[in-house]
C-alpha cells in the first residue's frame, strides 16, 4: 500500500492535531512566522576529533614540564621516592605499600609518594623525583611475570643502601 500524500501548509492550520506534542507546537509556530514547514533546520554535530586532539596536545604539554623538575631534595634535605603503580591489579598496590612502609621505616626523613599522578596501564616504576630510577616495569601483560619474579626484600635492600 502507498504511504500518504503530505499536507500543504493550509491543511495542517484547518486541521487540528488530536494531541498536542512538541513536534505539533514547534510547526505550529513555524507556520505563524510564515517559515516552511518542510525545512527543519538540521542540528550540527560538535565534532568530536577536535576536542580529543585538544585534549592529547595538552596532555602533551603538561608531561614534558613535569620531567623538567628540581632534584629530589626538598627545602629540608629530605629526599622524596615515587612509587607509581597500576590499578588494575591489587598486586600492585601490594608492592607498592610493602616498599612505602619499608623505605619509611629504614630510613628518616624520607616522603614516599605513592601515584602522585594518574598512573600509566601495567606500570610498576620506584624511582627519586627528578632523579634515579631503581626500578622500571612498564606495560606488562597478565599475569605480570616480571613483578611476580621480583623478591621485593631486595629491591627494598637495594633501594635503601643507594639512597643512604
Amino acid at each position: 500500500m502507498a504511504p500518504r500524500k503530505r499536507k500543504g501548509v493550509e491543511e495542517v492550520e484547518k486541521t487540528a492535531p488530536l494531541r498536542v506534542t512538541r513536534s505539533s507546537t514547534a510547526t505550529a509556530n513555524r507556520v505563524i512566522n510564515n517559515k516552511q514547514v518542510d525545512s527543519v533546520p538540521a542540528k550540527a554535530k560538535p565534532d568530536l576529533a577536535k576536542k580529543k586532539k585538544a585534549r592529547r596536545s595538552t596532555s602533551a604539554v603538561d608531561a614534558p614540564a613535569a620531567k623538567d623538575e628540581p632534584p629530589a631534595q626538598t627545602k629540608d634535605g629530605s629526599k622524596t621516592i615515587v612509587i607509581e603503580h597500576c590499578k588494575q591489579c591489587n598486586q600492585f598496590k601490594i608492592r607498592a605499600t610493602m616498599v612505602k612502609n619499608a623505605l619509611e621505616n629504614d630510613i628518616s626523613g624520607i616522603t614516599v609518594l605513592v601515584n602522585p599522578e594518574k598512573p600509566r596501564r601495567g606500570c610498576f616504576e620506584i624511582r627519586e623525583e627528578g632523579g634515579e630510577t631503581f626500578i622500571s616495569l612498564l606495560d606488562m601483560k597478565r599475569p605480570f611475570a616480571p613483578m611476580r619474579a621480583l623478591n621485593m626484600d631486595e629491591v627494598i635492600s637495594n633501594i635503601s643502601e643507594k639512597i643512604k
